[in-house]
């Protein structure tokens, strides 16, 4: 079986407790990780200096490849879902989340190359209201749920902004059975209440550690503190090419 590390940071556009926007601070929380796969949210993409495109950055830092999954417009650019990934990529796909006046949120699919198997990871982040994340929790389920076509197992990670235990955990356990399922606290960071952040998996993945990340820079260098799980994947058949993963599932809207 194969080891990966997977991780779900929100980054906050890179502004830390201090107010201050540095990346090379949020790219070295990252580094502290060392994931092979991370799932980032509040992530903005400027033209003009290197660092302005955040997303770019940080995977030119990291020595990581880059998808990127626009929700809305940010100034001259682009504001979103970000995966950061040391795996092959077969295929990508974005579904919109968003609820008529809220702030437009989506879902990223990434599918990954892990030894002969792919594994499909989902990267969302939801909104603040609860009837809004209500309607949000079916459309991603119908995102999530016409995976089960595919092969390979899925990860599903972002931040829920599920301030308590309520609908969301409730149908995302259902889902995603894996053991290890306790929420942590991850936000605000310098003192967490509130499990915001999670990872699920699929039981074809075997969880061997979930954890938050609680470094002294990570408390400081965004309003999160990144989650971190530990899965073995078992050797599968050969990943299903980028093209036939994309055609599968719905187009996104």
């Amino acid at each position: 079986m194969t080891p990966i590390v997977v991780a779900s940071y929100n980054i906050h556009k890179g502004v830390g407790l201090d107010r201050r926007r540095d990346l090379d601070r949020i790219a070295e929380v990252i580094g502290e990780i060392s994931p092979d796969v991370v799932g980032l949210q509040e992530v903005v993409r400027l033209s003009g200096a290197a660092h302005h495109d955040q997303a770019a950055y940080l995977a030119a830092a990291l020595g990581m490849d880059l998808v990127m999954g626009e929700t809305r417009a940010y100034g001259d650019g682009t504001y979103g879902n970000a995966v950061l990934t040391r795996l092959p990529v077969l295929g990508s796909l974005r579904v919109d989340l968003s609820q008529s006046a809220r702030e437009p949120r989506g879902c990223l699919r990434v599918d990954l190359a892990v030894n002969g198997t792919a594994v499909h990871m989902f990267n969302c982040h939801l909104g603040l209201g609860l009837r809004e994340r209500r309607k949000q929790l079916g459309l991603l389920a119908q995102f999530i749920g016409a995976s089960a076509g595919l092969a390979g197992p899925r990860v599903l990670v972002g931040d829920f902004n599920e301030w308590h235990p309520g609908p969301i955990t409730r149908r995302l356990r259902r889902e995603f059975v894996s053991r290890m399922r306790l929420a942590r606290r991850t936000h605000p960071s310098v003192f967490p209440l509130f499990a915001l952040d999670r990872i699920y998996w699929d039981t074809e993945l075997e969880g061997e550690e979930f954890h938050v990340h609680r470094s002294r820079l990570a408390r400081i260098a965004s309003d999160h503190l990144p989650v971190v799980a530990r899965l073995r994947v078992r050797p599968g058949e050969r990943p299903t090419p980028a093209w036939v993963t994309a055609g599968d599932l719905p187009p996104a809207e």
